[in-house]
């Protein structure tokens, strides 16, 4: 549901009101109680995608990807283990 913001043109009072769209408008200020209230026009609030599945580019500082990527190699095995084969460094010759 989205939030609407009032002016009473009476008093000068602003307000904000959580309504569906389906709402009527509302038109008694409630601060002075006169019928002089309208619906301001305004650019709306920002959208912020978070979580997996978006850019891991988008909005993310740097701090947060280090910290990323050093939890992930953390938690997952090096590559040779996963392929069953050792590291040369690893075998006596």
């Amino acid at each position: 549901m989205p939030t609407y913001q009032y002016k009473c043109d009476a008093c000068g009072h602003e307000f904000e009101e959580f309504q569906q769209m389906t709402d009527n408008p509302i038109d008694t200020c409630p601060e002075c109680g006169k019928k002089k209230v309208r619906r301001l026009i305004t650019g709306g609030a920002g959208v912020l995608f978070k979580g997996s599945g978006f850019y891991t580019t988008d909005y993310r500082s740097q701090s947060y990807k280090k910290a990323a990527e050093a939890d992930t190699a953390k938690s997952s095995p090096p590559k040779s283990e996963k392929s069953g084969t050792k590291k040369p460094s690893d075998s006596k010759s």
